[in-house]
């Protein structure tokens, strides 16, 4: 904890703002999410589709709009868009605690989701921009928070939840509405370093994103790191149910704990541990491959024996982590790299776009492979794709970095001659 403090403390106060500012908005996000679906279907008695209608809604709403939030910061300034999202959300998560007809559940839910596509991009952007050459430290930094906030959420709603589900709503509105007076009154405007050079329309600006071939490169190389990270939503808990019944759902929450721990534990020394060996390519590479070998336990342990399914488990929740702790950092940083430092929200926009489809390809893959899988009793297969998955994505690392394409100088700051 002191190191953290340490580290937090170097950096100027409105990149401290927001690493505060994302802890608190994974607390509030993950202390209600979580519980949401359980509240539609139990406490409002929805169909199964509305209920999968009203999360896929929120979902979407996020994805299919980052590319309009970074759009908006690179054209307004950062702090309009993080202001907004947190305003944005204020009002979703309250509606969704105090509503209960279908199309103003659909409403709010688009709602929380359009926020994060609002300062997702717009928070990445600035602290990049607040953090200089520092990019790096600066967004294992932030993903301690972020970590912590995934991590606490759930236990803070589970708490608020014995009282009613509608307090969990009430509380999580009201963070989001401190973090918008917060920073109104705390965070300095900020524009893009290169906002002179702005395409003048809309459509120019995203022109300038989707003609920048070895950004596009690095995003299609990275989606698969994206359906790795999201398997402990869905095959480790799959697995846990397979392998352990009833108690599978103890299991799958004991898997997010060991995943966030790692990271809020291990992230700024395993980041440290990396700058000193690694270039940021060779991160890269080394991070993707563990998060690959991470489900080589899962593909050797033999179905049927619990224990040793928990144990592959576990591992491969920690391997994941660890992995994800050494890529995101140099990720972030590589997308600024190939922005040129030049419309960064637009191009963190378009990355998670093209990420967020990834996923949701990705996942209807594993689900397929999974449902073969298990009709074939060769449950090893899915985790051997898994494994390949994750190698495959090295290897495309690997090969963009010795063509030259992750080393894109960054454009220079504009300064006015001297007369």
């Amino acid at each position: 904890m002191k190191t953290l403090w340490k580290q937090t403390r170097s950096f100027p106060p409105a990149v401290r703002l927001l690493m505060a500012n994302q802890f608190a908005i994974n607390l509030a996000f993950y202390m209600l999410m979580p519980y949401l679906a359980a509240h539609l279907a139990g406490g409002l008695g929805l169909a199964a589709w509305a209920v999968g209608l009203v999360l896929g809604v929120r979902n979407f709403s996020q994805q299919g709009m980052f590319l309009i939030g970074g759009t908006l910061a690179d054209r307004y300034g950062y702090k309009a868009p993080i202001m907004a999202g947190c305003l944005l959300r204020t009002i979703g998560f309250g509606l969704l605690g105090w509503v209960d007809n279908l199309p103003a559940l659909i409403a709010a839910s688009a709602a929380t989701g359009f926020a994060g596509a609002l300062f997702n991009p717009a928070v990445r952007a600035y602290l990049a921009a607040g953090a200089g050459e520092r990019r790096v430290d600066a967004f294992a930094t932030f993903n301690v928070y972020y970590q912590a906030g995934m991590l606490l959420g759930p236990l803070v709603g589970l708490a608020l939840l014995a009282a009613d589900f509608r307090l969990v709503c009430t509380v999580a509105a009201a963070i989001f509405a401190a973090l918008t007076v917060m920073q109104w009154r705390a965070l300095p405007e900020r524009r893009s370093s290169a906002t002179t050079s702005t395409p003048s329309g809309v459509l120019a600006q995203w022109r300038t994103v989707v003609t920048n071939r070895p950004f596009l490169l690095f995003a299609v190389a990275m989606i698969g790191s994206y359906v790795l990270t999201f398997q402990v939503y869905l095959a480790l808990p799959l697995a846990a149910a397979d392998a352990l019944g009833s108690k599978g759902a103890w299991a799958t929450s004991g898997l997010f704990v060991v995943s966030a721990a790692v990271a809020v534990v291990g992230q700024l020394r395993l980041t440290g541990w990396a700058k000193q060996r690694w270039s940021p390519a060779a991160a890269l590479v080394r991070g993707l491959a563990v998060m690959g070998l991470a489900f080589v336990p899962l593909a050797l342990t033999p179905s049927g024996t619990t224990a040793t399914v928990l144990a592959a488990l576990v591992a491969a929740a920690a391997l994941l982590a660890v992995g994800s702790a050494v890529v995101y950092p140099f990720e972030m940083d590589t997308v600024v790299t190939l922005s040129g430092n030049h419309l960064v929200a637009t191009h963190y926009g378009l990355y998670n776009t093209i990420s967020g489809v990834g996923i949701t390809l990705g996942n209807l893959a594993t689900g397929a492979l999974w449902d073969f899988a298990v009709r074939q009793d060769i449950l090893w297969l899915t985790w051997s794709v898994l494994a390949a998955t994750g190698l495959t994505c090295a290897a495309s690392v690997a090969v963009l970095a010795r063509s030259g394409r992750l080393a894109v100088k960054e454009e220079p700051q504009l300064v006015p001659a001297q007369l």
